[in-house]
Parts: structure tokens; C-alpha cells; sequence
């Protein structure tokens, strides 16, 4: 039905009918099933969302000891103080995080689009959540939306840290999220867009460079900003503000930003954080624990 943004965004407004309804009738019309059946699949990845963000909120720890335990020390600030940057920016920062360190300590986790971006999506969902009062259905429709924009950058870019730097993963999921949070707010196909690529610009360059090769450091707090960036690029979006660059061309300057990015800054470990002297410091660590295990 949609290759591009702009092709989603026409539907939409020519059949008057939300982004979450035009992703729900293509995959309806793809996979041959029901709309049940669908809504019954979405919920199932809403579900583990959910988990993850309730077990990550109780405190975990990876198995390698670089991650854990920061969602809990975000909610307890968010407690005795009031946060600079809001409740609601925080909440969410605090649920992503949350997601992606149940991640890191191997724990069930749903990919939106990837593991190592997974927080995005369900930290702002979960945050939004409190202030919107949506019902189950527009909270399902909320992963249907985001996957709308994640479905054409997967199509028409890259969706991977090793093909295309942490602003394919991260960046993508913050983009989806800010996306899915204008139409739950009450915004336009058009202003999801806008969010989506207010977001995503804003994350070009940004490199896939993984402290002794784990989706951890600099991987979970890349996705807290990732919420935060998402937040408030929804809002912008919202009050009008709009991308000078149309989101299908941010998408694809992603791509070919990514196309030129050296392979030390995508995913191998041999560069950026990755190569500090600390970061060498922690793989060595951690490699030689198990080394001698």
C-alpha cells in the first residue's frame, strides 16, 4: 500500500483515517489475516513491553556488570525531586532505560526496530501513557503508528547499527516513537511526520560504537536521549513546527550518511567509546573474567 512517508501520509489523509489504520489494513492485506488476529498479535508485543518495563523498573543487572540499576536510581530522583526536564521527560527516559537494561541482562525484550533500540517505543508509550489516558486499543495502535515509520525506513534505508551507525537504531526508534506519540496526542498524519523527521535529523551521524562489542554501554543511555529527543520533537510537531527537510529525504541522507560511515564507527567495537583507553579497560575485564572462568 506504502513505500515512503509520503505515500503513507497521502493515504491517510485521502481516506481520512489515521497512520495506525493504514499500517493495520497493509498488514491485514499482506499477511491475509483478520483484523483480530492482528490486534491479537500487536498485543502480545504489548504485553512484553510492558514486562520488561515493570522488571527493568525493580532493578536488574547485566551479566557483564556494566549495566543495571539506573531506571531505579531515575524513578527515585523523579520521587524526591522535581526534575528540571519534567516528570513526563523523565518517565520516559526512565522506562526506556528500564527496557534496555532487562535487555542487557538477557532478559525478554520486544525489538522496535531492533534489541539495542528497544526502549524508545515502550519508555514513551509508558510515559505518555499517564498523561493521555488511552484506552488498550490506542495503545495497541500506538505500536501499529510507530511501525508504520519503521516499516519504511527499514524499506527504504537501514534499521541496523552495523550497516548504518546507532542513528539507524536508535535514531529510528526515537523517530518512530515521536511519530506514534503526536497521533496518540491527537495530532495529524502529517504532523507524525514532522515529528519523525524533526527526530531523526537530529541523530544523523550518530555512530554504533559498543563498549568489549555488548549492546550495553553506550547503547541504554543512547536510547534515554532517544526518548527524550522523541518527547520533544513530538511536541514541537504539535505546535505547528515543522522539518524544512521532508521526512522521506531526512530518511535517506540517514541512509547514505550511514553508506559513508567508516566501519570502526559501526558496530565492530573499533572506535568511538569503544576504543578509550576506560572502554579498552572494560573488555579487557570482561574478557578476561570469562577467560578464566
Amino acid at each position: 500500500m506504502f513505500k515512503n512517508v509520503a505515500e503513507l501520509i497521502g493515504i491517510a489523509e485521502k481516506e481520512n483515517i489515521p497512520i495506525s489504520e493504514v499500517m493495520i489494513q497493509q498488514e491485514m492485506e499482506t499477511k491475509q489475516v483478520t483484523r483480530e488476529q492482528i490486534f491479537t498479535q500487536m498485543e502480545r508485543n504489548l504485553v512484553v513491553m510492558e514486562k520488561a518495563v515493570e522488571d527493568g523498573l525493580k532493578g536488574v543487572k547485566s551479566h557483564s556488570g556494566l549495566t543495571g540499576g539506573d531506571a531505579v536510581l531515575i524513578q527515585e530522583y523523579m520521587k524526591n525531586h522535581n526534575p528540571l526536564s519534567g516528570q513526563l521527560l523523565m518517565d520516559a527516559v526512565s522506562k526506556a532505560v528500564a527496557t534496555n537494561e532487562v535487555n542487557a541482562a538477557m532478559g525478554t525484550i520486544c525489538a522496535t526496530p531492533t534489541a539495542g533500540s528497544a526502549g524508545c517505543v515502550p519508555g514513551t508509550l509508558f510515559a505518555v501513557k499517564d498523561r493521555l489516558n488511552p484506552t488498550r486499543e490506542q495503545m495497541i495502535r500506538y505500536l501499529f503508528t510507530s511501525g508504520a515509520f519503521g516499516f519504511v525506513v527499514a524499506n527504504n534505508a537501514s534499521i541496523s547499527g552495523a550497516a548504518g551507525g546507532c542513528q539507524a537504531e536508535v535514531g529510528s526508534a526515537a523517530g518512530m516513537a515521536a511519530a506514534a506519540i503526536v497521533e496518540m496526542a491527537g495530532g495529524t498524519p502529517a504532523q507524525s511526520a514532522e515529528a519523525m523527521a524533526i527526530t531523526l535529523k537530529n541523530m544523523l551521524g550518530l555512530i554504533c560504537d559498543p563498549v568489549a562489542g555488548l549492546v550495553e554501554v553506550p547503547c541504554v543511555k543512547r536510547n534515554a536521549m532517544g526518548a527524550a529527543n522523541a518527547v520533544v520533537a513530538a511536541d514541537m510537531a504539535l505546535a505547528g513546527v515543522t522539518s524544512r527537510i521532508p521526512c522521506d529525504e531526512v530518511i535517506d541522507a540517514m541512509y547514505k550518511v550511514g553508506q559513508r560511515m567508516p566501519s570502526a564507527f559501526r558496530e565492530t567495537a573499533q572506535g568511538g567509546l569503544a576504543a578509550t583507553p576506560t572502554g579498552k579497560k572494560l573488555e579487557e575485564k570482561i574478557y578476561g573474567s570469562a577467560a578464566n572462568k
